[in-house]
C-alpha cells in the first residue's frame, strides 16, 4: 500500500465538482476526503454523496492537500483560507485567480513547467482556462523553434463563468424556443453574464481595463509569460463568450523564432503528452469542444501555414475548460506535489 493524503476541496460549483470527478477517476491516493463549502448540506456527484462541512480555519487540520475550486473574477475562499491551511501543513493548489501573479507562488502547467511545483512555499496557482490549453500547444512548438508572437482569439463556453452562466443559457434557448422571439434577456432569471448568450457571441470576458483589454485578455498574456519563463514573446488576445455548453477553442496565430513546416509541427503534437492531434480537414475532422467534453487533453488541428509570413502558423486548439482548463490541472499539480 502506497501513502495516502488527507484532501480537503474547497468548493462545489462546477470546478469543484469535477475536482472530485477527477480525484476518483485518476485514482489520487486520497486517505481522508474533506469536502469544504460556505454551508453544510450533503452533495450527489454521479450516484455517490459526498458530505460537506461548512468551511473553516480548523477544517484544515490534518489536511495535506487543498484543492480550492476558485472564482474568477471576484475574491475567492483561498484569499480567507490559504495561509490557514498552509499554517496546518496544507499544501495549496488554488484554482482562482488570486494568486496567479504574486512573484513568490508557482503557476504550473505540468505538460510545461511541472519542476516549479519544487518552488512553492505553500501554494500553487493553477493558471486560468484559456491559458491552460494554449501553452500546453505552445510549449512543444516553444522548446523547438523559440515564439516571437502569439495572436489568440478564444471562443469560451458558459461553464467557464460558472453554474449560472450556463443556466443561463439554458434558460435563454428554452424561452426563444418558446417565444420565437431572439432577444430574451430581460426576461431571463439567471442573468450571470454582461450580454445575451443564447444564438449569440459577445467579446467580453472579465472587466475592461488597461488599453480596452479585458481582464480575461491580459491573462493570457501575463499567465504565459510566467509559465514559459518568457516575458519576450508578443502576445495579444480577444476573448469572446459563446454559446457552447462546456469546452474553449481557441484560434492561435504564431510566429516562431525559426523556420519549422507545418508538418514537422504534427509530428512533434503527435509525440507530445497530453495532445491529440486532430486534423483532416478534408474528412471534416478537426477539434470541436462536444468532442473534447469529459476528456482532458487538448486537442489540435488546423495546422497550417500562412502564406503571406515564412514563420507565421495558424493552430485550432480546444480543451474541456471544466477538466484540463481546472480540475484536472490542479489534480495534476497534486500529482507532482506527491511525487517531490
Amino acid at each position: 500500500m502506497g501513502k495516502k493524503y488527507n484532501v480537503a476541496v474547497v468548493g462545489v460549483g462546477v470546478v469543484g465538482i469535477e475536482m472530485l470527478r477527477v480525484l476518483k477517476e485518476r485514482h489520487f491516493p486520497v486517505g481522508k476526503l474533506s469536502v469544504l463549502a460556505r454551508s453544510a448540506r450533503n452533495i450527489n456527484v454521479d450516484g455517490a454523496t459526498y458530505p460537506v462541512q461548512a468551511i473553516s480555519s480548523e477544517a484544515f487540520e490534518g489536511i495535506d492537500i487543498a484543492l480550492f475550486a476558485g472564482t474568477e473574477g471576484e475574491k475567492g475562499a483561498a484569499t480567507t483560507y490559504a495561509n490557514e491551511a498552509v499554517k496546518r501543513g496544507a499544501v495549496v493548489i488554488d484554482n482562482g485567480a488570486d494568486f496567479r501573479m504574486d512573484p513568490k507562488v508557482p503557476l504550473v502547467v505540468p505538460e510545461v513547467n511541472a519542476k516549479d511545483v519544487k518552488k512553492h512555499k505553500g501554494i500553487i496557482a493553477n493558471p486560468n482556462c484559456s491559458t491552460i490549453q494554449m501553452v500546453v500547444a505552445l510549449w512543444p512548438i516553444y522548446k523547438k523553434v523559440g515564439l516571437k508572437r502569439v495572436i489568440v482569439t478564444t471562443l469560451q463556453a458558459s461553464s467557464g463563468a460558472g453554474k449560472s452562466a450556463v443556466e443561463q443559457l439554458k434558460e435563454e434557448n428554452s424561452k426563444i424556443a418558446e417565444s420565437g422571439y431572439i432577444d430574451v434577456q430581460v426576461n431571463v432569471e439567471n442573468k450571470a453574464m454582461p450580454q445575451q448568450l443564447a444564438y449569440n457571441v459577445f467579446p467580453h470576458i472579465g472587466e475592461f481595463s488597461d488599453s480596452d483589454y479585458t481582464s480575461e485578455e491580459w491573462k493570457l498574456v501575463k499567465e504565459t509569460h510566467k509559465i514559459m519563463h518568457d516575458d519576450k514573446i508578443n502576445i495579444s488576445a480577444t476573448t469572446v463568450r459563446v454559446p457552447v455548453r462546456t469546452g474553449h477553442s481557441e484560434a492561435v496565430y504564431i510566429e516562431t523564432g525559426k523556420f519549422i513546416s507545418p508538418e514537422k509541427v504534427k509530428d512533434i503534437f503527435s509525440k507530445s503528452s497530453g495532445i491529440i492531434l486532430v486534423d483532416d480537414p478534408q474528412n471534416n475532422l478537426y477539434p470541436m469542444p462536444k468532442d473534447a467534453e469529459g476528456r482532458d487533453e487538448v486537442f489540435i488541428g488546423r495546422v497550417r501555414k500562412d502564406p503571406f509570413v515564412k514563420n507565421g502558423l495558424w493552430l485550432w486548439v480546444v480543451a474541456d475548460n471544466l477538466r484540463k482548463g481546472a480540475a484536472t490541472n490542479a489534480v495534476e499539480i497534486a500529482e507532482c506535489v506527491i511525487l517531490n
